[in-house]
This record gives structure tokens, C-alpha cells and sequence, in this order.
């Protein structure tokens, strides 16, 4: 894996985005990242890392935790990273968790970290291999490289604190790493699978054996034999249970058939009693029936006169009718013959009005003949006026193209001056530089003595704040003190003068064990209680433990007090005089120069885009010289086809009448065509008035007609409507009295709808009905049960129960002894075939057993077989490290694997030992010292990094970042570390390192220095 660039964005120390081009540094390059501590040296490897894998080199810090303090809140923290693997190009993009500025309204929202993975093909185009996920990202990182972020740690980037890991592994880390690395997971899974296979063989044959021991005691025997003996004596009392079995079956179904024909019996009996009950039911609604039978018959003759009330209904509603048409009908007749006087009148106008269309068709067919003349003469006018467009556009841009013409000249002229202007001042970009790289230090210099007097102050403040205060605090200690032993004496004195109280003469005394008390204690002031000598102990603490933290703080202060003294000293020498000057005026000036270098640097940019602007101008007025020649060619053509078209307008115009020569010819044309439009129309409005003027005549003859004959049938509808409603009155009257109603009140309290009176009929059919049903059933009933008793049905029960109790006591027994035969026998049956089985596991873990104990290290020398081959390959390897690293120690060095079984179950046979060829002995590479371990890091490194892409699996080390060490070598050993990561370089990989050794700076002139600013780091990269 190479790095192509890298680009990170409010990353670490790095306020704004910072852009690193590894191709530029050339082919392969052994190059310094250089800078002062805290510029963010190893910040670079932790945003290649970080990249790759979201996590940093040293895993200290999250990405999340990565944000530079100083870096503005709309700019989102992120990494950009381009890098090449063998043939093959990817890009990836990373940002963090971070809080980011809302895009709409103040405040800060939660932006979750994203990863975005693309393939760049040779043809520039871009593939999108991971959209946002994270998590996928990764994954396929680690599938493209082969390494997982530890072991890109371990053989790749080298970073602090981490140097010495994969020198000092044990065999089962070091197994970890070479595997992924040498791609020799085939052994680990043939060691997983064979170790499976013969565990799965050990787990059949223990369940095997477990089911055949659940089996026997399933059957309740101890063994195969026991089983064979039990089957052969159970077979004579199975026989005979069988056949208690079956006898009472026999007289349990007896039983049953009897208790279930005296049941039927006794519901017979129970129906005949319910039938009588309905039928008394029955008996007691006759009343009712009678009555609904009576309305029923109403109905029914006011049903047969609702015809004739309907005939009357009708005729009633005819003459209303009748009336009302005839009123309409004769205001409709006298509408009809004013219309028709109306349409006499506009009749005479008929013979004036053909006259004027005569005339008008004549017009037309005059004006129709010169319609093609100026049609011809129109398209020639139209051909003209387009050439005279066009020649005024060839003008136009004739002349348009001579003013670029000349603003391009002024334009060229123009990039000349700020050529000259740009080019002095991008001149003075290094010296600005260099000024505003010396500020930048001053200044930060100086805001770091602020900051340390600004410190030393607080701290001065503070500790006579403290000074104050603990003077204040002894002398409360002392008091509270003083207070407390006060009472203390008083509660003691108070004690003996309660005590002296009690005595009693020739009484012991409880103190001394005198019986004489000449002067027995006494006080004359109130005696303290035990909670206020409590309270008094308790503050007299509480002051001695302020006092106690308050003199602890003061020594605290004045401890930090005096080592900042120092570092103001110290840091007032360092700014050598300038100590004194106003930050304000500083600061000015590095903006100034800021804007200056920022001025420069524009300028520079600029200068380029000028220049090449200017050959772009120069090309263009090349093509607007040759423009121009086309637009003067082009406008003096168009000017000859308008001349000749002039001539043949003149000669047509002459043929027109005198009317219309003095007209354009559009002009002429319009008339004509207006003058053709007016008469049409004129015609039409004429030949619509004669035509609408007969229409109207007729349809008004037509319209009195039909209103008059209308008039007369209305007039005899009415007539003949009055005679059949007095007609229909006198039969309804007729009807109504010879069918019993006296008058229509009556008929319409009788009459019912055709539904109700079918449902009344239905009802009472229905009741006829059931009543006949119901005495058929029980009159059949009686006569079937007048031969029959009652039954006694609990006497038949009890006899059911008897002998379900004795077919269960005989089928429980039965099925007793059935089950065991059957368990028995299947037991016999199972057991013989888990012996068969049991057969063909042992011949199975025969070989597979033996195969998995020498694969998976369970021999003599416990060495599993992927272990053994990745012994082989690191041998490989430790023959290149150790040509590295007998160079580099002036052959003293060489690594050997450590052959000796490890002790214990410990897994061995990749661990390492160093020989020393001055002492002859082999001892642990932990012995060696810091650069001799570095030495043999490095070396262990670059050999790994050559063995690994000589086997070539997918994995390729074509990068070695190195972050620490060399300030550990002395002068002979740096210079022949140097000379192998040179004469590595050369093979193709390319180096990077990180080293504060001034010998390195000068060795190594390819560098990315780190300037390390008040609000944020800058990079730029140096090349030879």
C-alpha cells in the first residue's frame, strides 16, 4: 500500500484544511516529517490510520475526540486519503462524531460519523464501494489490505509507544500477525477441522453411550440380559390380562345399551307432559283469534271499494288539471299573434335587401382578381426587407467584431501590465515567509509568557488570599481551642461537685473508698451538659481541620509558584529583549504580513491564470481578425441580391391601378385583403337577415296555428273532465252505503294495507295450524305410552358404572403389562442398533483423533501445523532481518527463532532470541537495550516487509512509517540505520520518519515540515 495524498480538515492541530501530495515527494522517497513538539508530526499518521481504519495509531484518542480546538464551526472535521494497492487506486473519506453549526438558526446539531470508500480506474472515472456505512468501510479496508488496524500498527505505521511490540510478541501474537500476513489460514482451518471432526466423533460416541445407558434405564433393567429375561416372563401374564380385557367389554356395552333405551323412554314421558302444557295454551287465545278474525273481515270490504275511491280521486285531480291548461293555452295564443304581426312587418323589407347583395357579390369578384398580382409583389417586399435585416445584422457585426477587436488589444495590453505588477509582487513570497515564521514563534512566545505571568499572578493572589485566611483559621483553632478546655474543666469540676452530693457519712467513698469527707467538692456556676461539650469538641475539629487544609493548600501554591517563576525566567531569555514588546502591535504586524504573504500568494496564482489567459487572448484575436474579414465579404453580397430585387418591385408595382400605387405592398396587400374580408362579411350579415327574416315569418304562421287549435282541445279536456268527476262521486257514494260505512271516516279506519291484511291472515293460519299439529302429536303420543311405566333410570346408572369400573380395572391391567412388553422391545431394538454404531465411531477416531492431536500441537513438541509452517516462513524472515540488523550493529547482531519448548501449556516455536557475536551467547531480544531494540525492530520490520511479498499473497508493505527511535542511536549506529532505510528506498518503498535528530534533518532533504502557529499548525512540503 502506497499513500497518494492526503488531506485533512480541522484534524488535530490543524485549524484549517491541510493538503499533502506523497507523489510529489517523487518515486519511492525516504522522507522527514519534521517540526517541534505538539505541531502534529504524528498527527499525519493518525489521520492515514484514522482513515483506513477510524481509529488513530496510538488508540488513545477516538476520532471523535480528534477536533482541533481552533478550527472554525462551519468547517467539518474530516480526512481524505488516497492511496494505491499494486495496479490499483482508492480514495477514502472519513468524518468523525462531531457537533457541527446548525445550517439554519444558531446552535450546534449532532453530525454522526460517515466513511465513503471509492476505486479510481485508469480513466478517471470513480467506482462507490462503501456509500456512509462505517462499519463496511473498515471491513473492506481490512479485506483490500490484509491487516486489521493492530497489525497495520505493527508492520506498517510504527508509532510511539508501540515500537517495540512486534519484536517482543509471543508466539501466539506473532502467529496472529504472520498469519494474516503470509495468508496461511488453510492450516488453522485444516487444524480447526480436523479438531471439529474428531470432537464431533468424541461427542457422538459420549451421547451414543449416554442414550444407551438412558435406554436400560428407561426399561428399568441393568443390563441387555436382564432385558431378554424380563420380555420372556411378562409373555404368559399378558395373554390372560387380554382376555379379562375383553369379557368386560361384553358387559359394559350390555350395560349401556339398556341405560340408553330407558332414557329414550323417559324423554317420551317429559315431551307428552310439555305437548299438554302447549295445548291449554292453546285454548286460552281462541278469544283473541275471534277478534283478529273480525277485523280481517273490515278489511276486506274496504279493500273492494278503494277502486272506485281511486276512479274519484283521479277524475278530481283531471279537471284541476284541465283548468290550469286552459288558462295557459289562451295566453299562449294571444303571445302567437303578436309575433306574427311583428314578423309581417319585417317582410316588406325583403326586395330592398336582395339588391344590396347583388351589388356586394359583384365588389367581391372585382377585388378577387388582383389578389395574386399583390400576393407576388408582397413576397418580394418580404424577400427585400429579410436582405435588408441581414444587411444591417452584417453590419452590426462587422462592427461588433472590430470593438472586440480592440478590447482585446486593450485587454492583452492590460494583462501585460499585471503580468509585471503580479510577477514583483509574488517575488517577495519567501521573505514574507520567513518574517511571518519569526513573528508566528515570537508571538506564541510571548502569549505563552502572558499566560505564565497571568498564571504567576493568580497564584501570588491566591497564596496571600491563603496566607490571609490561614492566619484567620489558627487563631479561630486557638479559640475554639480554648473554649472547648474551658468546658471541658467546668463538666469535670461540675462532675465531682454532683458526686460530692451523694456521699453520706461512713459510706465509702466511690473515687477514693474513704468513709471520712472533709471537704467534699462544690461549684457555685452552671455546670455545662455533654452535648455542649460535644458541640464545643466538635468545632474545635472542625477549626483544626480547616486550619490543616488551608496551611496544606498554601504549601501546595507555593510549590506550583516557584517552578513558574522559573519557566518566566527561562522563556523571558528565550525572546532576548523582546520580552517588553506590546503583543497588540505583534499581532498587527503578522496580519499585516499575512495579508502581505496571502497578497503574494494570490499573486502567484493569479499569474499563472493571467499567463495563460494571455495566450488564450492572443489565439482568440487571431480568430476575431479572421471574423471580421468573413462579416465584410458577407455584407457587400447582400447588397448586390437587394439592389437587383429593387428593380423587379418597380416594374410590378407599375401594373397595379391607381389605387394601390402609391401603396407598399404590404400595405396594398392589406388593404385588399381588409377590403375582401368587409364585403364577405357584409355579404354574410346580409344573406343571414334575409333568411333569418322568412324564418322567423314562418315559424310565427306555424306558432298561432298550433295556439289556437291548442286553445279549443283545452277548452273540450276541460268539459268532459267535469261530467266524469260528477259521475265517479255518485257511484263511490252508491258503493259506500251498500257496503255498511257510513261515511268515508269509517271506510278509512277499517282499511288496512295489502301486507298488513295478508300478515293478519297469515297469523291466523298459522295459529289454526299449530293447534291442529300440536293435538296431533299428543293424541299419537298418548296412545304409544298408554302401555308403558315410568323407568328407573338411577338403577340403570348405577349398573353402567359397575361395569365401566370393572372394563377400566381389566383394561389398566392389560395396558400395564402391554406397555412394558412394548418398551421392553423397542428398548431391545434400539440398543442393537447403537451397538452397530458405536462400532463405526471407534474405527472413524482411529485416524481422525490421531490427525487432530499432531495438527493442533497436542505432541511432544507442541507445534501445531500452521505453527510449523509459519516457523519456516519467519526463519525466512529472520535471515533478512538479520543481514539489516548485522549491518546496522556492526555485525554484533543476529535473530534466531527460539527452538525450546515453552514450559507449561504455553504455545511455542515463534518466539525470538538475539545472538550476540561478541559475548557468543543467544539471550531474549528483551535484553537488548533502546537502540538495540530499535535496530532490531526495524530490522525485524524491513525483512518481514521483503519475505511477505516474495510469497506474494495479496499483501503488499510498499510503506514503512517510523515515529520513533532514532534518538536512541548513537553517531555510527544512525548513520548505518539511515544507510538501510537508503538502500531500502532503492528496492521500492517508500519511508517516512519522524525524528526530532538534527543529524536526520540533515541527511534526509526531502521533508514535510509542521509550523506549529498560535491557532493551528501549517504543513508544507520540501523537495530537493
Amino acid at each position: 500500500m502506497k499513500p497518494l495524498t492526503l488531506e485533512m480538515s480541522a484534524f488535530g492541530p490543524f485549524a484549517d484544511t491541510q493538503h499533502i501530495d506523497f507523489s510529489g515527494l517523487g518515486d519511492n522517497p525516504l522522507f522527514l516529517i519534521n517540526g517541534p513538539t505538539g505541531a502534529g508530526k504524528t498527527s499525519i499518521l493518525d489521520a492515514i490510520c484514522f482513515a483506513l481504519y477510524g481509529k488513530t495509531t496510538g488508540n488513545e484518542r477516538e476520532g471523535s475526540q480528534m477536533r482541533c480546538d481552533y478550527a472554525d464551526d462551519e468547517l467539518l472535521t474530516r480526512v481524505i486519503f488516497s492511496f494505491e494497492l499494486g495496479h490499483r487506486r482508492y480514495r477514502i473519506r472519513r468524518v468523525p462524531e462531531q457537533q457541527r453549526a446548525k445550517s439554519r438558526g444558531d446552535g450546534f446539531t449532532l453530525q454522526k460519523s460517515e466513511a465513503e470508500l471509492l476505486r479510481i480506474h485508469e480513466d478517471g472515472k470513480e467506482e462507490l464501494l462503501v456509500a456512509n456505512k462505517v462499519t463496511d468501510a473498515t471491513a473492506m479496508v481490512e479485506d483490500l489490505t490484509g491487516l486489521d488496524v493492530d497489525q497495520f500498527r505493527q508492520v506498517m505505521v510504527l508509532p510511539q509507544g508501540k515500537f517495540r511490540e512486534l519484536l517482543l510478541a509471543d508466539s501466539k501474537e506473532r502467529e496472529k500477525i504472520f498469519s494474516q500476513l503470509f495468508q496461511t489460514h488453510i492450516y488453522s482451518r485444516i487444524e480447526e477441522r480436523l479438531k471439529q471432526q474428531a470432537l464431533d466423533i468424541k461427542a457422538k460416541a459420549r451421547d451414543m453411550q449416554q442414550r444407551r445407558q438412558g435406554i436400560l434405564d428407561t426399561a428399568g433393567v441393568e443390563s441387555i440380559e436382564a432385558l431378554q429375561q424380563t420380555l420372556c416372563e411378562l409373555a404368559a401374564p399378558l395373554a390372560l390380562a387380554e382376555q379379562a380385557k375383553l369379557q368386560a367389554v361384553a358387559a359394559k356395552e350390555q350395560a349401556l345399551k339398556a341405560l340408553e333405551a330407558a332414557k329414550t323412554l323417559a324423554k317420551e314421558f317429559d315431551a307428552r307432559q310439555k305437548l299438554q302444557q302447549q295445548a291449554d295454551a292453546f285454548t286460552a287465545q281462541e278469544p283473541q283469534q275471534l277478534r283478529l278474525q273480525q277485523q280481517l273481515q273490515l278489511a276486506r270490504r274496504a279493500e273492494k271499494l278503494q277502486p272506485a275511491k281511486h276512479q274519484l280521486q283521479q277524475w278530481q285531480l283531471e279537471l284541476t288539471q284541465a283548468q290550469q291548461a286552459l288558462v295557459n293555452a289562451e295566453q299562449q295564443q294571444l303571445q302567437a299573434k303578436a309575433v306574427l304581426q311583428q314578423a309581417v312587418t319585417a317582410q316588406a323589407k325583403l326586395p330592398l335587401l336582395e339588391t344590396q347583395k347583388q351589388q356586394l357579390q359583384l365588389q367581391l369578384q372585382q377585388y378577387q382578381q388582383l389578389q395574386p398580382l399583390l400576393n407576388n409583389l408582397g413576397a418580394q417586399h418580404q424577400q427585400l426587407k429579410q436582405l435588408e435585416r441581414q444587411i444591417q445584422a452584417a453590419v452590426a457585426s462587422e462592427q461588433q467584431q472590430r470593438q472586440l477587436l480592440q478590447q482585446q488589444q486593450q485587454q492583452k495590453t492590460a494583462f501585460n501590465a499585471e503580468i509585471v505588477k503580479l510577477s514583483a509582487v509574488a517575488s517577495k513570497m519567501a521573505a514574507l515567509q520567513q518574517q511571518q515564521y519569526a513573528l508566528s514563534r515570537q508571538l506564541e512566545q510571548r502569549q505563552q509568557l502572558d499566560q505564565l505571568n497571568q498564571q504567576q499572578q493568580q497564584l501570588q493572589q491566591a497564596l496571600n488570599v491563603a496566607e490571609a485566611q490561614g492566619k484567620l483559621a489558627r487563631d479561630k483553632k486557638q479559640q475554639a481551642e480554648t473554649e472547648y478546655k474551658q468546658l471541658q474543666l467546668a463538666w469535670h469540676q461540675g462532675q465531682a461537685a454532683i458526686l460530692a452530693k451523694e456521699l453520706t457519712a461512713d459510706q465509702p467513698c466511690p473515687v477514693c473508698g474513704s468513709r471520712q469527707h472533709p471537704q467534699p467538692a462544690h461549684s457555685q456556676q452552671s455546670l455545662p451538659t455533654s452535648e455542649q461539650l460535644d458541640q464545643a469538641q466538635m468545632q474545635w475539629e472542625l477549626a483544626r481541620t480547616e486550619y490543616d487544609n488551608i496551611r496544606s493548600e498554601y504549601k501546595s501554591l507555593r510549590d506550583r509558584l516557584q517552578p513558574l517563576t522559573e519557566q518566566i525566567t527561562v522563556q523571558q531569555q528565550q525572546l532576548e529583549g523582546k520580552a517588553d514588546q506590546n503583543v497588540a502591535v505583534t499581532k498587527t504586524m503578522l496580519d499585516n504580513i499575512g495579508i502581505a504573504l496571502q497578497q503574494a500568494q494570490q499573486a502567484t496564482e493569479q499569474l499563472e491564470v493571467r499567463r495563460g489567459e494571455l495566450e488564450t487572448l492572443e489565439l482568440n484575436m487571431q480568430q476575431s481578425q479572421q471574423q471580421l474579414e468573413l462579416w465584410q465579404l458577407q455584407s457587400a453580397e447582400l447588397q448586390r441580391n437587394a439592389s437587383n430585387i429593387h428593380g423587379i418591385l418597380s416594374e410590378q408595382q407599375r401594373q397595379l391601378p391607381q389605387e394601390f400605387q402609391q401603396l407598399d405592398a404590404v400595405t396594398a396587400e392589406a388593404k385588399l385583403t381588409q377590403a375582401l374580408s368587409d364585403i364577405a362579411g357584409q355579404l354574410t350579415v346580409a344573406a343571414q337577415q334575409i333568411d333569418l327574416i322568412q324564418q322567423h315569418f314562418q315559424q310565427a304562421s306555424i306558432a298561432a296555428t298550433q295556439a289556437d287549435s291548442e286553445a279549443n282541445s283545452r277548452m273540450e279536456r276541460l268539459n268532459a273532465a267535469k261530467v266524469h268527476q260528477q259521475q265517479a262521486e255518485t257511484e263511490f257514494l252508491q258503493q259506500l252505503q251498500a257496503a255498511g260505512f257510513n261515511d268515508n271516516t269509517a271506510l278509512e279506519h277499517a282499511t288496512l294495507a295489502s301486507a298488513a291484511m295478508a300478515q293478519l291472515e297469515q297469523q291466523l293460519r298459522d295459529w289454526e295450524k299449530q293447534r291442529d299439529q300440536l293435538i296431533g302429536k299428543l293424541e299419537a303420543l298418548q296412545q304409544k305410552l298408554q302401555e308403558s311405566a315410568v323407568p328407573d333410570l338411577p338403577t340403570l346408572e348405577q349398573r353402567l358404572t359397575n361395569a365401566q369400573r370393572h372394563w377400566q380395572q381389566a383394561e389398566s391391567a392389560w395396558q400395564q403389562l402391554h406397555t412394558q412388553m412394548a418398551n421392553l422391545q423397542r428398548a431391545a431394538d434400539k440398543l442393537q442398533q447403537e451397538a452397530q454404531a458405536s462400532r463405526l465411531l471407534e474405527q472413524q477416531y482411529a485416524v481422525v483423533g490421531t490427525l487432530a492431536d499432531v495438527a493442533n500441537g497436542n505432541n511432544q513438541g507442541k507445534l501445531s501445523l500452521q505453527r510449523f509452517v509459519l516457523s519456516v516462513l519467519l526463519d525466512d524472515v529472520l535471515l533478512e532481518a538479520s543481514e539489516r540488523l548485522a549491518l546496522m550493529s556492526k555485525g554484533r547482531y543476529r535473530l534466531l527463532r527460539k527452538e525450546d519448548r515453552a514450559k507449561g501449556n504455553k504455545a511455542s516455536g515463534l518466539e525470538l532470541e538475539v545472538e550476540d557475536a561478541y559475548s557468543s551467547r543467544v539471550r531474549p531480544v528483551a535484553t537488548l537495550s533502546g537502540g538495540e531494540s530499535f535496530m532490531a525492530a526495524l530490522a525485524l520490520a524491513l525483512g518481514l516487509s521483503d519475505v511477505v511479498q516474495a510469497y506474494a499473497g495479496g499483501i503488499r508493505l510498499d510503506t514503512l512509517f517510523i515515529d520513533e527511535g532514532f534518538g536512541s542511536l548513537d553517531q555510527d549506529s544512525l548513520e548505518l540505520a539511515i544507510r538501510t532505510l537508503i538502500d531500502l528506498q532503492s528496492t521500492g518503498r517508500m519511508i517516512g520518519v519522524i525524528s526530532h535528530v538534527s543529524e536526520m534533518k540533515e541527511q534526509i532533504t526531502t521533508r514535510i515540515d509542521i509550523a506549529k502557529q498560535v491557532r493551528g499548525s501549517h504543513i508544507r512540503v520540501v523537495t530537493p
